[in-house]
């Protein structure tokens, strides 16, 4: 509702409705108005914890990616519980995140006091090491299985170019064989579409600055249509930025029940272009929201997101992005404001 309001009595909610409705069955009751929107705790659905520490960065995105590389020794423990911290004083009811390392993974399925997955990242472009690193991730991934009744363990290759094909599709088979949420990066920059249909361009030049194998054997497709190709995409798997897509692309995700989460101030920052959300929408695709790492984003605080996008995307779309849509992405269970919610767990906007 775009007029909607809460009825509290002490400290509950005992009503909810359009705002004129609550008026004439609550004459007497003072009106508070609470800014744009009230809703249910909001969901971060991606981030990277483990960069909480990184400094702020705007720029080209092959930029941004050495700036990560360059302080890939601040991404630890430490880092990830600063993260932790930010997220627990926004209030959020879940979050996504991307953990570097294995034993990040490990400190936040011990520690975290909020729901949400946590994702191993996988980067890994050696064919002849897919066999014994799938084998690897996935006995990880059972070890951290159910250790925390609120948080579930994934698996994120980090680009569609910087895993191999083949550990790529023997990932994906744990995911669905396992049950193991999986997050992926794609589509985010002109420049990853460069990379993957010609071979060329700034990121091509990435590795070889830092001493790492020249990216080869290019499929000459899109992100997204490598993706089908290789049987990845399917209700498992949560694309995140999903920028550079034409609709043709956007029906696949939509038909093989893929999911995205948006990151729309990060977007902006790097350069990577806007998420064309009138596609997604069109074809019933409709996003959750992040603000990926502290690195490409100044807070945690997915409402801005939301707040950046108020005027050019219909708030209604905006506020399902930052709640609903984020449960869903994430598993989890989709909290209402009803009679009886306790008024703490209610966000104003």
């Amino acid at each position: 509702m775009l007029e909607g309001g809460l009825v509290v009595v002490g400290g509950h909610v005992t009503a909810v409705g359009p705002l004129s409705e609550l008026q004439q069955s609550h004459p007497g009751a003072p009106l508070v108005h609470k800014g744009k929107a009230l809703t249910p705790p909001v969901v971060n659905a991606h981030t990277h914890l483990d960069l909480s520490t990184v400094p702020y960065f705007r720029g080209a995105y092959p930029d941004f990616i050495q700036h990560v590389i360059e302080h890939g020794p601040w991404r630890t423990v430490e880092a990830a519980a600063r993260g932790l911290n930010e997220l627990r004083a926004l209030g959020v009811g879940g979050f996504g995140d991307i953990a570097y390392k294995p034993e990040i993974v490990e400190w936040l399925v011990a520690h975290s006091p909020l729901p949400g997955v946590v994702y191993l990242e996988v980067i890994n472009r050696n064919p002849a090491q897919a066999d014994p690193l799938a084998s690897k991730i996935a006995a990880q991934l059972s070890s951290w299985r159910e250790r925390n009744s609120l948080i579930r363990v994934g698996i994120s290759p980090h680009t569609p170019y910087n895993v191999s094909a083949g550990l790529l599709k023997k990932l994906v088979e744990i995911a669905r064989l396992e049950g193991f949420p999986m997050q992926m990066h794609v589509a985010e920059s002109p420049e990853e579409t460069v990379l993957m249909t010609q071979g060329g361009g700034a990121l091509q030049e990435i590795p070889l600055r830092y001493g790492f194998p020249a990216y080869q054997e290019f499929p000459g497709l899109t992100p997204v249509r490598y993706l089908a190709e290789l049987g990845v995409l399917g209700p498992h798997l949560t694309i995140v930025h999903g920028v550079q897509v034409d609709e043709e692309e956007v029906q696949m995700l939509a038909q093989s029940g893929t999911r995205i989460v948006a990151c729309p101030r990060s977007n902006q920052g790097l350069a990577c272009g806007q998420m064309p959300w009138e596609l997604y929408l069109k074809h019933r695709l409709e996003p959750a929201l992040g603000t990926d790492s502290r690195g490409s984003s100044p807070d945690l605080d997915v409402r801005n997101e939301a707040l950046f996008l108020w005027n050019r995307i219909d708030p209604r779309v905006l506020v399902r992005a930052a709640t609903r849509n984020g449960y869903r992405v994430l598993g989890l269970e989709v909290p209402r404001i009803t009679r009886g919610t306790p008024v703490s767990q209610v966000q104003s906007w």
